[in-house]
């Protein structure tokens, strides 16, 4: 383990697994009790456009992908509530969408594309100290909304109707729900990637829900599991000279496997 801990790009590895564990664990939940998972994974491969866009500017990939996934969050939101259009016709249409931005985004950048791989399947071991940086920025922000707004995303989340009864601006929150949700997926971009996304928002809150039906109690074990989990899938990659990303997710659905059988 100090051998694994000795080389600086590992250092930086496990500091965003902890900070992967906090964002997937506060937003999992949410996602995961308000069964938005569909919706989490339409927007993290609109996300994909951003990443697309970074290359064609010369920007960080994950700095553009802030905005665009955030905009593409907003128009699921926005297409689902004040259209005709169902929720999953508004989420298919944002998700080929964002998509197909990145590929001709990408296909327009001169030169050649470096860590395009990493970004669609992850790779935790190319995490820079400016990624580290954006990515406890982010934790912070989904922090910090959800501290100050625990009632009313509580009350959201188990009976909309009711709160729109009693005067709970639902719209709007459930907007910014889905703008966590984004920034959640710029934080997990980097380890899984923009296709295996979702397994870190649903899976640690997954297995934490068998052992605890309190929110509180539940986000708190949601990101002890995805911290420990992202670590323990971390190291076994490096042990077995895996790729890290899809290493992770199957150790997370061995154990939801396992817990689930017990």
């Amino acid at each position: 383990m100090i051998e694994f801990l000795g080389y600086e790009f590992m250092r930086n590895a496990l500091i965003a697994a902890i900070l992967v564990g906090i964002a997937c664990g506060i937003v999992g939940t949410y996602v995961l009790v308000k069964r938005i998972v569909f919706i989490s994974g339409g927007i993290s491969h609109a996300a994909f456009g951003g990443v697309g866009l970074g290359y064609l500017l010369g920007i960080n990939p994950i700095t553009a992908a802030i905005p665009f996934s955030i905009i593409a969050a907003l128009a699921i939101g926005i297409i689902s509530k004040r259209t005709k259009l169902s929720e999953d016709t508004a989420i298919g249409i944002i998700w080929a969408t964002g998509m197909a931005l990145g590929i001709l985004f990408i296909s327009l950048t001169s030169g050649y594309v470096p860590d395009l791989m990493s970004y669609l399947f992850g790779n935790i071991l190319a995490v820079s100290q400016q990624d580290l940086i954006i990515m406890l920025i982010l934790d912070f922000v989904i922090a910090g909304v959800v501290f100050l707004l625990y009632n009313e995303f509580l009350s959201l989340t188990f009976d909309e109707e009711f709160s729109e009864i009693v005067g709970i601006p639902t719209t709007p929150l459930y907007l910014l729900l889905l703008c966590l949700v984004a920034l959640s997926v710029v934080v997990l971009m980097r380890v899984v990637g923009v296709i295996l996304v979702i397994a870190l928002l649903t899976i640690p809150s997954a297995i934490a829900r068998k052992f605890s039906k309190d929110i509180k109690k539940l986000i708190f074990l949601s990101a002890l599991t995805g911290i420990i989990l992202t670590i323990f899938g971390l190291y076994l990659s490096y042990l077995l000279n895996l790729p890290s990303g899809a290493t992770i997710v199957l150790v997370l659905s061995v154990v939801f496997l396992i817990t689930s059988l017990v």
